[in-house]
């Protein structure tokens, strides 16, 4: 699998007229990528009871939208996020119960509508994930977020990431082209394109690839990771300002870059292999989002899915002055 980038449409939701709007870009979406009528209205409905349940229980909020790759076809992924008091999601699972003065049949609906269905919710606000998929079509098997955003909404994004899987290794890259806008896109998309022609090359390769390919653009930061199950390894190059973090619930480790702008000058760029343990992530983020945090800040926030803590880190972390990327992937054993 070859996965291009894209960035997320934001959805808001702080009116309850802007609910029928989320259904309809959802559902419209879930029509361009082949669902029939009856798999787009599962689509339309979740994606209602989401803006809904915003409304009611955080008063505000917004829908992160776009498709996601499966072995055959796309599919639907919503996340909804807030930043209001959060809730119980034990409590709120189960039927009947409503904090809304609703029936209380939202969330135990949404879980079994979609095909992924995940939450984390604390006193800093709640993120709920639904991934929904034709009718035959297998759910991804590999696990990752992404959470990627211009400035000020603009069309042109200079972020860009890619990733690709070949059922043994992951390899996962992201660009940060210098500035931002139609300039900024351009440089960081010659560099995915060379990226993406052979994914799975050494990154220290990848990243002279990259080099030649952004040569007369603006250039930018890059980092490409790629992982082998077999050994347990993941090798890691990074030329820039582009962060990234094996973690786990005990201990995070941060990933070693080198100065320089990749399409205009670095030095030499130099891999390095990192022992993978069980269960561990990889973050990789722009330098529109800030450094400084750290998963212990969210009691079993590492547990949720990679989609959930990709837009918790967004929402906390966003600089608000660059375009800005979190790229979370489960780091574990791929398929025969």
């Amino acid at each position: 699998m070859n996965i291009p980038g894209s960035m997320t449409q934001v959805l808001p939701i702080d009116d309850s007229s802007q609910v029928g709007h989320a259904r309809r870009v959802a559902q419209r979406l879930a029509t361009e990528l082949g669902f029939d009528e009856t798999d787009a209205g599962r689509v339309a409905l979740a994606t209602t009871e989401l803006a809904t349940n915003l409304l009611k229980h955080a008063g505000q909020g917004s829908l992160h939208l776009r498709s996601i790759a499966a072995e055959t076809g796309s599919g639907v992924e919503i996340v909804a996020v807030d930043s209001g008091p959060g809730f119980n999601l034990n409590e709120c699972l189960a039927d009947g119960f409503s904090t809304g003065g609703t029936q209380g049949t939202g969330l135990g609906a949404l879980r079994r509508q979609a095909q992924v269905f995940d939450a984390y919710s604390d006193d800093k606000g709640s993120v709920v994930l639904v991934q929904l998929f034709r009718r035959g079509i297998a759910v991804p098997f590999l696990r990752f977020g992404v959470s990627q955003h211009s400035l000020n909404n603009d069309p042109a994004c200079g972020d860009v990431w890619h990733m690709a899987c070949d059922k043994q290794r992951i390899s996962a890259l992201v660009i940060d082209g210098i500035g931002h806008g139609e300039d900024a896109e351009h440089a960081a998309k010659c560099g995915a394109s060379a990226f993406a022609a052979a994914p799975f090359a050494d990154p220290e390769t990848s990243i002279a690839d990259m080099h030649q390919a952004m040569c007369g653009t603006r250039g930018g930061a890059a980092a490409v990771a790629v992982f082998d199950p077999r050994v347990g390894v993941l090798r890691f190059a990074g030329i820039g300002n582009i962060g990234a973090s094996l973690l786990n619930v005990e201990k995070s480790r941060g990933l070693a870059s080198h100065p320089g702008i990749v399409g205009s000058q670095f030095r030499k760029a130099r891999a390095f292999d990192y022992p993978v343990e069980e269960h561990q992530l990889l973050v990789m983020y722009s330098d529109g989002l800030q450094s400084r945090w750290t998963l212990r800040d969210y009691p079993g926030l590492v547990h949720r899915h990679p989609a959930i803590i990709a837009a918790v880190l967004h929402r906390d972390y966003c600089r608000g002055r660059d375009d800005a990327t979190v790229l979370v992937i489960a780091l574990e054993a791929t398929r025969d």
